[in-house]
């Protein structure tokens, strides 16, 4: 367990969904106690802890039909279906009066601009990942609170730079088409050595998928590490990349140039040409690819660290427990009383 967010006495008892592996990790890395449903055949948001992570103590499977017999302080949804339908068919009224969250992970997918929200409730809070999502989507009357990552910072693994090649780090890459940036990374590695590792990489002439526990060693080895996604959230793989110091280059879309300052933590550029040219650079100049790896490593030291993020998710918790307070004054957390900043009305 982290140390250094604001601890509750005694721990809230959350209900969440398994949505994105990777982020349900670093969310149950609070000192809270964490239940995920399961139902039969594991299907899509209900397959619960997915082999291959070390999921902490306080993450705790539980059958759908089970959800009604426990004591809960507030639900964490992060996916249509279950906020939409499961949850009347899940939750006991009790239940779906507690403090809620909706976790949105993505920017609006068809209209980036004029797209509204599902969730259109004064009374539950929508934590975006980036400021870019929140700023795109229209949340109508919904009050909106933003969350950056948090990742592991891990010691004892440093940058090398020693394979004189870039790293690409997605999931199913073939299949999600342009807007993850496969023919952007086709265009790219014709020309510069690239490695791609990720789920079904290896169809695409990847490496495959490396364990979690493994990728960041596997990533501070590369010369730098890749970005080809035009219209996406901020991956935390992008993260973790920097937590370890290794720089990034990508393209200057969502929330990248927010994240990346060219010349100190690596570069991003709309022209493709110019992503190449850097790319260049850095497997010419492997103590230029150091130097920017360092900035890397001190920005996501400064802001992707876990106790940030455990502190922001305990306001976000105080804001939704709040929210829910004038319709009955008998639901709400102990102890979290400070306020949301909420914007991007």
């Amino acid at each position: 367990m982290l140390g250094g967010g604001r601890r509750t006495n005694p721990p809230l008892r959350i209900l969440t969904w398994c949505v994105h592996g990777s982020y349900l990790y670093y969310l149950s890395q609070l000192p809270h106690q964490f239940y995920v449903p399961v139902k039969p055949g594991r299907p899509p948001g209900y397959g619960g802890c997915a082999p291959g992570w070390a999921w902490p103590p306080n993450l705790h499977e539980v059958a759908a039909e089970q959800i009604r017999d426990l004591v809960l302080d507030a639900v964490i949804f992060q996916s249509p279906g279950p906020y939409k339908h499961d949850q009347y068919d899940l939750l006991t009224e009790a239940q779906r009066a507690l403090p809620y969250i909706y976790l949105e992970h993505d920017p609006p997918r068809r209209q980036p601009t004029d797209t509204r929200h599902l969730v259109d409730n004064s009374s539950v809070l929508l934590v975006h990942v980036t400021h870019f999502n929140a700023l795109m989507w229209d949340s109508g009357r919904t009050p909106v609170y933003v969350i950056r990552h948090g990742v592991a910072l891990p010691s004892g693994i440093t940058f090398t730079g020693e394979i004189p090649r870039g790293l690409v780090v997605v999931n199913a890459l073939e299949s999600r088409g342009r807007r993850f940036g496969w023919d952007v990374l086709e265009r790219v590695r014709s020309q510069i050595p690239l490695d791609l590792v990720g789920m079904g990489s290896r169809a695409l002439g990847g490496l495959g998928e490396i364990p979690s526990e493994r990728l960041p060693a596997f990533m501070a080895r590369y010369r730098f590490f890749f970005n080809p996604i035009r219209y996406t959230s901020l991956g935390l793989a992008v993260c973790e990349a920097m937590a370890v110091g290794v720089p990034i280059i990508g393209l200057a879309t969502t929330e990248m140039p927010s994240v990346i300052r060219n010349g100190v933590s690596g570069y991003v550029y709309a022209d493709v040409e110019q992503v190449m040219r850097r790319m260049r650079e850095l497997l010419a100049r492997p103590d230029r690819a150091k130097a920017l790896g360092e900035g890397a490593r001190r920005y996501a030291s400064a802001h992707f660290s876990l106790a940030r993020f455990a502190r922001d998710w305990d306001t976000a918790l105080a804001a939704a427990a709040q929210l829910r307070r004038p319709h009955n004054e008998n639901v709400g957390v102990g102890g979290l009383n400070e306020p949301a900043n909420c914007a991007y009305k």
